[in-house]
């Protein structure tokens, strides 16, 4: 541990010594992942409160704002008081019907929650995932115990949450309850759902290439199953009467991921009597386009409004949109027509109005670049824009009083929450940015459209330096999913947030950086996303990559030697591509967790993958991935990697270490103990981004280093 903090010094120190005989430096890295990362937006059900969670260098803390007495806007404070970079994530916030109580999930993976909770840190005495309550007035958050997923009943005291598969019971009052054990069941249980009078928890009962939903009464100790079947049944929404319960009924599909689906065995919204038992189909969509269900990134996929509308997405032209359709069945009306997708969706408390977030162009053609906050009425009326403008908004949450509050970020500051007053932002807690937190530094991205090398249109932005003189440098940066869309500003994701500082770094270190959205992301319709031959079906975003690297060559502000590629993840995949198949165009890289070998990341997501099933499907999986074309690699590249990654197999950097060591292709390489793939040390980050800068410094900057 000592050499590693000599030579991390050692790497700041010669970039520091870099930065001083160049005006292009102003920030370092440190400065520019200062700032809280915030995240979790949830609103109270009474007294119109917001709580989120701010990670601040890696101490994350849970954070509440509540309207100020006599009507003087909102305080915020924060309720918990973790001061250490120690790797526990928090999440799952939920208030309780008062409003005066929170609960949350703290520790463990969130993407990976059935696993055993990670351990960066090398705490010696291990950790758990726990769930804990904090009382906004009263005495310092307490725990319950070991476990994840807490639902809090509408009605009475109750408080349900998953302890090792199991359904365990506690109430949230008593600070001298025991939890107790509430119910098995078989299958892997979650998307807990408490019926409005609080005499019924829905929840879905996982069981391998089949779903049901499940339905518990507290009062009779009775378990049941709605209309079990042979398809994925799943996010159970109730009416507002506790009567009838609406959900999602998906026919089994070919088991293929990273692979493109444009359609698929149309997909139904169900509805259920709650006493009978009795279920039937609602509606069902059309074949072709659509027919695959999208979710939206959202608790629910299916909203039940006051009046009786049944509000669901839908990609019926191409595009992800909201639909709404009678709980009595009939057809489904568009409610958002337009070129864009809507993202992020709040149902009011009255459950009268939609507020979502998309990427609608309305006045500004940058916008499909953007997110912004838009409503409507689901039973009348138009969407009407809530903000505009060149931010970025996301996550609305409307609280009890009927306030939207949101999540927004710019070019200059990362994301944060805000109250929306009219068509102002006010941010909750500007206090919590760092005096020398570098936003005055950052310039403003550009948007770019440039063309692949099979002619697809594609999006990108632009960091350009501030010396504009002579010929710079420049790097392709990848982002990781593929189901992502990188903006003109700070990401509401924290793994693309840290990214887009990074890029924002190195274009004051003198680098030309274009960041590009290349197929099989989001953002530009459903046949950009699902494109055809992506991913392990072909690797059709190597036309993308060639596109942005010979962009970046036809620039008269570009050096075309010294052009270089990073990125992690699906990105790091990207990066391995570009370096294997075009090392005379692609002179340098440093690739992060990237998979390497799609036959073996498909394990990863397909526990039932046999690539001796189909040798036709496996060879091409093999083709489209870097290392089958090591013979052409040529280009030094750095490799980091956390060990316990559960997205990427570590085996991925160990295969092609050793490929490269064979070929004997010049490779660094930086492995984090216990770190997963969305790293959770702060200081990592800090870490891998330093090297990964000393890297491109050395490799493309001051080629003899």
């Amino acid at each position: 541990m000592r050499k590693f903090f000599v030579i991390f010094a050692a790497l700041l120190f010669s970039l520091e010594t870099r930065a001083q005989s160049s005006a292009a430096q102003p920030f370092t890295i440190e400065q520019a992942l200062s700032a809280p990362f915030n995240s979790n937006l949830v609103a109270s059900p009474a007294k119109g409160r917001f709580a989120w969670v701010a990670n601040q260098q890696g101490k994350r803390n849970v954070w509440i704002a509540e309207p100020a007495p006599r009507g003087e806007g909102y305080t915020a404070s924060q309720l918990s008081r973790y001061d250490q970079d120690d790797g526990q994530d928090i999440g799952e916030l939920a208030f309780t019907p008062d409003g005066e109580t929170l609960v949350y999930t703290r520790g463990g993976d969130f993407e990976a929650p059935e696993k055993p909770a990670p351990n960066p840190a090398q705490i010696p005495q291990g950790v758990s995932q726990e769930i804990w309550l904090a009382s906004v007035n009263g005495p310092a958050p307490r725990t319950i115990g070991p476990g994840r997923s807490p639902a809090i009943s509408p009605v009475g005291d109750r408080l349900v949450y998953l302890h090792s598969g199991e359904v365990w019971s506690v109430s949230w009052k008593d600070p001298a309850a025991k939890p107790a054990l509430l119910f098995k069941a078989r299958g892997t249980v979650n998307s807990f759902r408490w019926s409005p009078d609080g005499k019924y928890l829905a929840f879905v009962s996982s069981r391998g290439d089949y779903s049901f939903i499940g339905l518990y009464a507290p009062a009779t100790n009775r378990l049941s199953y709605l209309d079990p079947g042979t398809t994925m049944d799943a996010e159970p929404t109730w009416s507002p009467n506790s009567l009838q319960l609406a959900f999602l009924r998906v026919p089994p599909m070919a088991n293929e991921d990273f692979k493109p689906h444009r359609s698929a065995e149309p997909w139904s919204i169900v509805l259920a009597d709650v006493e009978t038992g009795a279920a039937h189909a609602i509606w069902t969509a059309a074949k072709g386009q659509g027919s695959a269900f999208r979710e939206i990134d959202t608790k629910n996929q299916l909203l039940w409004t006051a009046h009786g509308l049944i509000v669901f997405p839908w990609e019926a032209d191409g595009w992800t949109h909201l639909y709404a359709v009678p709980s009595t069945g009939g057809p489904a009306r568009l409610l958002t027509p337009g070129s864009f997708e809507v993202e992020h969706v709040a149902l009011s408390p009255d459950r009268k109005q939609i507020v979502y977030s998309s990427n609608q162009v309305s006045n500004d053609p940058l916008d499909q670049d953007r997110r912004h906050i838009w409503s409507v009425d689901p039973s009348s009326g138009s969407p009407k824009p809530l903000t505009s403008g060149e931010g970025i908004e996301v996550y609305p949450a409307v609280g009890s009083d009927g306030a939207v509050a949101v999540l927004h970020s710019d070019t200059r500051t990362p994301i944060r929450p805000a109250l929306l007053h009219g068509n102002i932002l006010q941010d909750f807690a500007p206090q919590s940015i760092p005096q020398d937190f570098p936003s005055a530094s950052f310039i403003q991205p550009r948007q770019v459209i440039l063309a692949s090398a099979d002619g697809l249109r594609l999006h990108g932005q632009l960091f350009l330096p501030a010396n504009d003189t002579g010929k710079h440098p420049a790097l392709v940066f990848f982002h990781g999913g593929s189901r992502r869309q990188m903006l003109l500003g700070f990401h509401y994701m924290e793994y693309y947030s840290n990214a887009y500082a990074m890029n924002q770094y190195l274009a004051s270190q003198g680098y030309v950086v274009l960041a590009v959205n290349y197929r099989s992301g989001i953002g530009y319709g459903l046949d950009f996303r699902e494109a055809l031959n992506y991913g392990a079906s072909g690797a059709s975003e190597f036309n993308d990559v060639l596109g942005a690297g010979l962009y970046l060559r036809s620039r008269s502000d570009v050096d075309p030697a010294r052009i270089g590629s990073w990125g992690g993840s699906y990105g790091g995949y990207l990066t391995a591509l570009a370096l294997a198949r075009a090392s005379d165009l692609f002179a340098a890289g440093v690739d992060l967790h990237g998979v390497h070998d799609w036959n073996i990341e498909l394990g990863n997501w397909q526990p039932a993958y046999n690539p001796d099933a189909d040798p036709l499907a496996a060879r091409l999986a093999w083709e489209s991935s870097p290392l089958s074309s090591i013979k052409t690699w040529r280009s030094p590249v750095l490799l980091i990697q956390g060990d316990d990654d559960r997205n990427v197999q570590f085996s991925q950097t160990v295969k092609l270490a050793e490929a490269l060591r064979t070929q004997g292709v010049y490779f660094e390489q930086h492995v984090f103990p216990d770190e997963i793939h969305d790293f959770l040390l702060h200081r990592n980050w800090v870490a891998a981004y330093t090297l990964g800068a000393d890297f491109f410094q050395r490799k493309l900057v001051y080629p003899a280093h």
